[in-house]
């Protein structure tokens, strides 16, 4: 299947690009606000930890949602270009849903303790800073007693990934509600899919494939006035510790689309990857990542990155069974869900489609959120997704490392990239350093770790 024409979608991770522009402003000096306090009504009030494009396009989500109401009330972020660049764009379209003032906007690395300080128990910390910082985050919004929508990546390296899911049996101890940003999980058209394959529609699914082949983004050497430290933050998935790469950052619904469709957790995975000829790639990443995860029932699943530019593109998922197959996700994530009458991948091949998709999946994963909320259901995303990020850790590892990771060494890992990510501050050195030329250290297989 060709993907090379791009579906026309919005995403919350265009909004800023659609109707933000970044703003000059002066430092905001602010002050600590306990809690905010209004009178007493049914709003829900939001706090965002990490201001870029996911991060705003997530509070839209919250706004949109028909289960509020909800209100923005502190926003926190390392960086005062980014916040002031969201605060702009959800103040011109959602004015009424906004109460930000100057003392409940925080910048720099402790920002977001005196963002989710403005929340009350039972309010919403929204954290959607680079993935290094999840734990951090999450583990003090819980510890404060509020509900939490998280993005994907959850975690770095597997150090982290179990702080998720511990943070994740903290919450529960407490009736606290958490989302992750795997929103494929929301999507009512897989959910469909799902419920034919345990029909046995396909029967047992023996091989899965997928792929997200599509331009690349190499990095250049640094540039700007950010400190070394900073800019590793503010780049996005250039270096590992700090947004887990772009294999992750790209392929971890991919991953958690396989796991879903065998309701299991892979027992191994092995790969090969690496960089073009010639490539002046300053980041840590390949352009390219193949691997191959096994399960215990012996099924397999492929997963293909490649980021180039003027190369085949190919973005979907796609299922086998001992029956048919069928295609489970497509360009963009989008709810291209059908069964075919045997192997073929033809559309003229076709023999079941679910009912069209009436709300977004990343709209979806919040609507379900605050109803949990209203209705105090049972909602606790941490550990599901916790073990998602886990599996893609471990085909970046094998890739990486140059080796077969087993899903027992991930379930024991306390590899972490950076120990203090907790105590991080604007003096802290940065966790890995660039050569003369600009380039920070790339995986060399057979002699890295990251396990």
């Amino acid at each position: 299947m060709n993907n090379n024409k791009q579906v026309p979608t919005t995403s919350r991770r265009e909004f800023l690009e659609l109707t933000g522009k970044v703003i000059a402003g002066s430092a905001l000096a602010g002050i600590t606000l306990p809690h905010v306090h209004a009178a007493e009504d049914n709003t829900i009030r939001l706090a965002i930890c990490g201001c870029g494009p996911r991060g705003t396009g997530a509070i839209v989500n919250a706004f949109e949602s028909p289960n509020g109401p909800v209100k923005l009330v502190a926003m926190a972020d390392v960086f005062e270009d980014k916040l002031q660049r969201s605060f702009k764009a959800l103040s011109e379209q959602y004015a009424a849903k906004m109460d930000v003032p100057p003392e409940r906007k925080f910048i720099g690395f402790d920002g977001y303790k005196k963002a989710i300080d403005c929340l009350r128990p039972g309010d919403i910390a929204s954290l959607t800073t680079r993935s290094a910082f999840r734990p951090t985050h999450l583990e003090y919004a819980i510890k404060k007693g509020v509900h939490v929508f998280m993005e994907k990546s959850l975690a770095s390296d597997p150090g982290g990934s179990h702080r998720i899911i511990r943070a994740g049996e903290d919450a529960k101890k407490k009736n606290l509600k958490i989302a992750a940003g795997l929103q494929c999980r929301h999507s009512t058209s897989r959910q469909a899919f799902i419920q034919k394959v345990k029909e046995g529609a396909l029967g047992p699914i023996q091989f899965m494939r997928a792929y997200r082949m599509q331009g690349g983004r190499p990095m250049g050497p640094r540039k700007g006035v950010d400190s070394e430290l900073l800019a590793q933050v503010r780049s996005p998935m250039s270096v590992l510790w700090g947004s887990a790469g772009t294999w992750m950052d790209n392929m971890i619904h991919l991953v958690d689309e396989c796991c879903w469709l065998k309701d299991a957790w892979p027992i191994s995975a092995h790969g090969l990857g690496g960089r073009f000829a010639g490539s002046t790639d300053c980041s840590q990443n390949f352009d390219t990542y193949a691997m191959e995860y096994t399960f215990a029932d012996g099924a397999k699943a492929t997963v293909n990155g490649r980021f180039l530019a003027n190369c085949y593109n190919e973005f979907a998922t796609f299922a086998h069974g001992t029956k048919c197959a069928g295609q489970f996700s497509g360009n963009i994530h989008a709810p291209t869900v059908h069964i075919y009458k045997d192997q073929r991948i033809d559309p003229e091949n076709i023999v079941w489609k679910p009912e069209k998709e009436q709300v977004a999946p990343h709209q979806a994963e919040w609507d379900v959120l605050l109803d949990a909320i209203r209705k105090d259901k049972p909602h606790n995303e941490a550990e599901r997704a916790g073990l998602a990020n886990l599996a893609s850790i471990m085909g970046r590892a094998a890739v990486h490392c140059g080796r077969i990771v087993t899903w027992d060494e991930m379930m024991k890992s306390k590899f972490f990239f950076c120990d203090y990510i907790d105590t991080m501050t604007d003096a802290s050195p940065p966790p890995v350093k660039p050569d003369a030329e600009g380039r920070y250290p790339a995986p060399v297989p057979g002699k890295w770790t990251e396990v």
